[in-house]
C-alpha cells in the first residue's frame, strides 16, 4: 500500500512537470529552450504512462 501512495505522489508531480513544460512551451522564444521543453514533455508522457501502469497492478494486487 505504501508503494502504491508512492507511486501516485511521483504520477502526480510528473503531471505537473508536464503541464509546465507544455504551457512554458507557448512562452519561449528561444528555439534551443522549446526544443528542451517539448523533448521534457514527451518524456514526462512516457513515464506517466508507465506510472499507470505500475498503478493499475498495484490496485490489482491489494484487491
Amino acid at each position: 500500500m505504501h508503494e502504491l501512495l508512492e507511486a501516485h505522489e511521483i504520477a502526480a508531480f510528473k503531471t505537473v512537470c508536464m503541464t509546465k513544460s507544455k504551457t512554458m512551451q507557448a512562452l519561449v522564444t528561444d528555439p534551443e529552450l522549446k526544443l528542451i521543453l517539448q523533448q521534457d514533455a514527451a518524456m514526462s508522457s512516457d513515464q506517466l504512462a508507465e506510472l499507470a501502469a505500475v498503478l493499475s497492478k498495484g490496485k490489482e494486487t491489494l484487491q
